[in-house]
């Protein structure tokens, strides 16, 4: 696996034996010193460009309440979008909505392969890892992704308040949509704010698919993530969604929370 200065990614609950796994792409605005802070002033690199805030919390209420494991990604997504292929001229972005990001500007074919090397390789390696570990258990599961989503796009709000994202397999989002009247209270779409069409679904393809794991993406409005009671309601609610989606499809909790 390939080695950096700091681990690209953290795993958490690695032995769970619930029937998901989950995967936090977004959860850090860490960019690494070697990159100079991609040129960005400290707003911007506390943005929602930057990481997707408070995804990683409820990620990680989620792994307790189903006893799934988690991996998160400890570097920021502007340096590297662990969502995105490297051929994607999105997981280098040179610019996120209104922000420009001049360290991504000019990057040499050496610049590029050196982040996949560092980042986007060992990320994607240990959830291979993850996912052949969890599999030797015996026990079917789903692949759970966990993104949050700005109010406001180019000025325009998102009515939207949880997204329940698919792609060519669309089990477990019809699963927890059909769930969606135990949150009356709660704007549910299906493939919102984004969809297979925007390219957010390189995850869900890659170990999703091809593992055929039941799967889904959950993209959650961050102006309902900005304390820690929002946080715990809000996996409280996604569990109310997960519990009776995942056991429709027949996969059982081994224990309850």
């Amino acid at each position: 696996m390939a080695k950096t200065a700091k681990p690209a990614f953290d795993v958490m609950n690695a032995t769970g034996t619930g029937p998901a796994v989950i995967i936090c792409e977004h959860a850090s605005n860490h960019i690494p010193a070697r990159y100079d802070g991609l040129g960005l002033d400290a707003a911007a690199r506390a943005s929602h460009a930057a990481w997707d805030p408070g995804a990683e919390a409820v990620a990680r209420l989620l792994s307790k309440a189903l006893d799934a494991p988690l991996i998160a990604g400890r570097v920021s997504r502007l340096v590297y979008d662990c969502n995105r292929p490297p051929d994607a001229p999105s997981a280098m972005p040179a610019k996120s909505e209104t922000i420009a990001i001049p360290g991504n500007a000019a990057l040499s074919d050496d610049d590029r392969a050196e982040r996949v090397h560092t980042v986007y390789a060992p990320f994607t390696e240990a959830v291979t890892d993850l996912l052949t570990r969890r599999k030797a258990q015996g026990t079917p599961f789903a692949l759970i992704t966990m993104h949050s989503f700005t109010p406001l796009w180019f000025g325009t709000p998102r009515p939207v308040e949880i997204g329940i994202l698919h792609d060519d397999d669309s089990r477990l989002a019809d699963s927890m949509l059909a769930e969606a009247h135990r949150l009356p209270h709660r704007r549910i779409a299906r493939n919102a704010p984004y969809g297979p069409a925007d390219g957010v679904t390189h995850t869900l393809r890659l170990h999703g698919l091809q593992n055929d794991l039941p799967n889904v993406m959950i993209e959650l409005r961050n102006d309902l993530l900005t304390t820690p009671a929002d946080e715990r309601a809000m996996a409280q609610e996604l569990a109310t969604l997960l519990r009776p989606a995942l056991a429709h499809l027949g996969l059982q909790e081994q224990s309850d929370a």
